[in-house]
């Protein structure tokens, strides 16, 4: 029996930032994807195109979803020619589709990349066959792996970068990527019914991202996707799953917060946030963190504070890591306080009862992800 296209199982990969791996496979198995498998760079699963398409559409913390094509075994380049041209490359990519191999090698007889490449796009263009003179997609993505003798072939599902929300209205200074502010929040246990607020929240990444999550917004909803330029893309499931995923967004908000003293960082934010849909569920003020009050008795505090390496280079960091902790200390007993930080000792500095759990990387800087739970008041 021949199966359709939406009944056919793939082999899917999300790639997520090192660090990451763990969250985002909470967020697929929370989708109800099947063989979730964790890995280095990423997690294996298994779905019909719906779950492909759902996994773009949903995704919060993976940066691409890529799909297997297939795997050889090459030890010569006639050989990887020969076998790369009979990959089902007619099901991912239109004929004349511009293209772009990304090759790695280890432990491998073929090891020149430049020429793995190079042999690999031209198995695909022979394999596609003659050119469609009216095509006008946008470049492809495929992934060559050649590890122990063994060639793997993948083909990026996404597009740009999932992190891409399509909400950032310019180039921020040093900005959060969107992804790796949705990992840090399920890595800090939020759970989307307690006030967040982000004393530092520069161009708005943490308070968006939070009330998207809160409220069952998908971060893909206003993005273009590649699989949409693949010969077999089915338009009507896509936008069936669009009206699902409106259908399901939750009427009532949590309290989201967030707080910058630079007054150009906060229109960023509240421009970002319009642009996202929940301006109106967050509150952004144009005040120092030292000024927060509350009167919520728990709830999460997240920022991303200066480093002294990209931003606040002219700043006493210690001295506000200092008057960080103390006024967490003072004003947010009962809450939880999730920091990055490339710093040590920050238990001393902070005087926050702060423990590591997780080890990240932000703008290339590697980082640490601290938390502390704050006694309630005596």
């Amino acid at each position: 029996m021949t199966l359709k296209p939406e009944e056919r199982l793939f082999e899917l990969f999300a790639m997520t930032a090192p660090g990451l791996e763990q969250a985002c496979a909470a967020e697929l198995d929370t989708l109800g994807m099947a063989s979730i498998r964790v890995l280095s760079g990423g997690v294996e699963f298994r779905g019909p195109l719906r779950d492909l398409y759902r996994a773009n559409l949903w995704l919060r913390i993976a940066s691409r979803v890529l799909v297997r094509v297939g795997e050889c075994r090459s030890r010569d380049f006639p050989s990887l020619y020969r076998q790369a041209g009979q990959m089902p490359w007619g099901r991912f990519i239109r004929p004349g589709t511009p293209l772009t191999v990304r090759v790695t090698s280890r432990r491998s007889r073929l090891t020149h990349t430049g020429r793995i490449t190079a042999t690999v796009e031209e198995a695909i263009s022979r394999a596609l066959g003659r050119m469609d003179p009216n095509l006008q997609g946008e470049e492809q993505l495929v992934l060559a792996r050649v590890e122990d003798d063994r060639a793997h072939f993948s083909v990026d599902s996404s597009g740009a970068l999932l992190h891409r929300r399509g909400y950032r209205t310019g180039r921020a200074l040093a900005p959060l990527r969107e992804t790796l502010a949705a990992g840090i929040l399920r890595l800090l246990e939020w759970d989307r019914s307690t006030p967040l607020i982000d004393p530092m929240c520069g161009s708005g990444t943490f308070p968006i991202e939070a009330q998207l999550w809160a409220r069952d917004i998908p971060p893909g909803r206003w993005r273009k996707f590649a699989f949409m330029n693949w010969p077999r893309f089915r338009p009507g499931l896509w936008q069936a799953l669009l009206i699902e995923a409106d259908r399901s967004v939750r009427p009532e908000p949590v309290a989201v917060r967030g707080m910058d003293r630079d007054p150009n960082a906060v229109a960023a934010a509240i421009a970002h946030a319009e642009r996202s849909g929940v301006a109106p569920f967050i509150t952004l003020l144009n005040q120092d963190f030292e000024k927060i009050e509350t009167c919520d008795r728990s709830g999460l505090i997240v920022c991303n504070p200066p480093y002294g390496r990209r931003l606040g280079r002219d700043e006493d960091l210690p001295s506000m890591y200092r008057s960080f902790g103390s006024v967490c200390r003072k004003k947010m007993a009962g809450w939880r306080v999730g920091f990055l930080s490339p710093g040590e000792d920050l238990a001393r500095v902070t005087g926050l009862p702060v423990r590591q759990i997780a080890r990240l990387r932000n703008g290339g800087i590697a980082v640490g992800l601290y938390r502390a739970d704050l006694p309630v008041a005596p």
